[in-house]
């Protein structure tokens, strides 16, 4: 989300699509550092969850309480299966329609 006030008049948009692009390289941006350990965390239970050790917890720690980090790490999980489940079964999102054939029926896309 946008940290613009609603009072503010600079345009939410911008400032969004600015926070957007620093995710290209988080680790050298100017993002905070929680968002950055947020993030670290995504990308290793997206890519590499033996990179969650004793450490990479200690580090979490420093931003998040338990349930905090718990959240977090559910959400990770959801959206990560997420993303497997509509690519395993060609399903694009935005053009699901109540009638269409489902990917997994006869016919379906896949």
């Amino acid at each position: 989300m946008s940290r613009v006030a609603a009072d503010d008049t600079t345009d939410a948009a911008t400032v969004f699509e600015g926070d957007v692009e620093k995710l290209r390289n988080y680790e050298s941006s100017d993002l905070p550092d929680r968002t950055k350990v947020a993030l670290r965390l995504a990308d290793a239970l997206s890519m590499a969850p033996q990179m969650v050790d004793e450490h990479f917890y200690a580090q979490l720690r420093e931003h998040f309480d338990d349930d905090q980090i718990l959240d977090l790490g559910m959400c990770m999980a959801f959206f990560t299966g997420w993303q497997r489940f509509i690519e395993a079964f060609g399903i694009v999102p935005d053009r699901w329609e109540d009638d269409a054939t489902k990917p997994w029926e006869p016919g379906g896309a896949r």
